[in-house]
């Protein structure tokens, strides 16, 4: 299968050198299965319409530029650029048997919070970092700690350390993520490749994504696709919606080159909104963890274990020894020579709530359920529906082998 690598889009401005070159981790889409698209029955956010002209009209697109405007007007000043220092190594420059070694400047983005001086960005744009600089749009720049860290789904909370009362802060109002529909506009503020102060926009082109996270192992559930430009900088910054609310922040791109190809993918606000108090309280956050790894049923999968070409759930192909679903009695399948599990549980409701994909099963236990929490998984085993009931653990810091 071919592999596309999905680049997380932070900058490094290496000083040495003096030029901008790309921060990123390579990550593969090649194992993924098909993501699932949700959404919401909800009635979509109402948009610029034609007063009974063409959709070209001068009238209409000076109506929507002036929204644009304004929309950037209003939120530009709740947006910042973070940089940091990180150690690096050239081991092409040898001096006295060592490689040259000094400091480069990653660059990102982040939003204000609230008024406290939080401010939420990226993990990766702070990874490794006790403290960053903070620089608003007039130019001033404070020290800021960084207060928590989710590196599982890419989240950090900084606080600004330095007297801010020279600023006015102004906090993002976080928005529904849940009622974003493909079609949607959307407009994305942050700082490219260090250019501050930069807005483009684009539309909502696909929700409830399921991004790679090699740099844990585990992937990151409900994430929105979106055809708006952004490119290695523009990590931290706001998705807005045309209401000027934030309903995602800016993360990666799926690029063969390491450049924007039309395609970003932003973390949702209802996980930011539910991750990010937590890590202003403790530090840290805790993912529930079942202790599976799965596939999403194919007809392949379904001949080969005798049930309708088109039967839905996921098959168990791993279970982690000790784990919660060990525990609980489930069953990993076995492999064919060709690649095919067989024999094993398949799971096809969680709590009542249907299964499909292995989508699903990461969507509901991140989006709905705690440590400590149980669930009850309905599987299907050689033939025959039965229930068993797990209680959830908290995920280690790297996937079990």
């Amino acid at each position: 299968m071919k592999k596309v690598n999905v680049v997380l889009i932070g900058v490094i401005v290496t000083l040495l050198s003096v030029v901008i070159v790309q921060y990123a981790n390579e990550r593969s889409f090649g194992n993924l299965p098909q993501a699932t698209v949700q959404v919401s029955s909800s009635t979509p956010d109402t948009q610029v319409q034609p007063n009974s002209v063409g959709l070209n009209d001068s009238a209409v697109t000076f109506s929507q530029d002036s929204v644009l405007t304004g929309l950037f007007k209003k939120t530009e000043d709740s947006v910042v650029q973070i940089t940091s220092k990180v150690s690096t190594v050239d081991n092409t420059v040898i001096i006295n048997g060592q490689p040259l070694s000094g400091q480069s400047t990653r660059l990102g983005s982040g939003f204000i919070y609230d008024k406290e001086g939080y401010i939420v960005t990226n993990n990766h744009v702070v990874d490794g970092s006790s403290t960053v600089n903070v620089t608003f749009i007039d130019g001033n720049t404070y020290t800021a700690k960084v207060v928590g860290t989710d590196p599982d789904n890419d989240i950090a909370v900084i606080q600004i350390m330095d007297n801010f009362s020279d600023e006015t802060l102004i906090p993002l109002t976080l928005g529904n993520s849940s009622e974003m529909l493909p079609g949607q506009q959307v407009i994305a503020i942050g700082n490219p490749f260090g250019l501050s102060d930069t807005m483009t926009a684009g539309i909502v082109s696909a929700v409830g994504r399921l991004m790679p996270n090699e740099n844990v192992g585990y992937s990151i559930p409900d994430v929105i696709q979106v055809d708006a430009a952004i490119n290695p900088g523009n990590s931290g910054g706001p998705l807005l919606n045309m209401q000027g609310e934030v309903i995602g922040m800016n993360t990666a791109i799926k690029t063969n080159t390491g450049d924007f190809s039309g395609i970003g993918f932003a973390i949702p606000s209802n996980t930011i909104e539910r991750i990010v108090p937590v890590l202003i309280k403790t530090g840290t956050y805790q993912h529930p963890y079942l202790g599976i790894s799965g596939r999403t049923m194919d007809p392949d999968i379904s001949l080969a274990n005798d049930l309708p070409r088109n039967f839905k759930g996921v098959m168990v192909e791993k279970v982690v020894p000790g784990g919660p679903a060990n525990k609980a009695g489930m069953i990993a399948a076995t492999l064919d020579n060709n690649n095919i599990p067989h024999g094993g549980d398949i799971i096809t409701a969680i709590d009542g709530h249907p299964i499909k994909t292995i989508d699903d099963v990461i969507s509901y236990l991140d989006d709905e359920k705690s440590v400590g929490d149980k669930v009850v998984l309905t599987v299907n085993r050689q033939g025959k529906s039965l229930d068993l009931t797990a209680t959830l653990g908290a995920r280690p810091a790297q996937v079990p082998q």
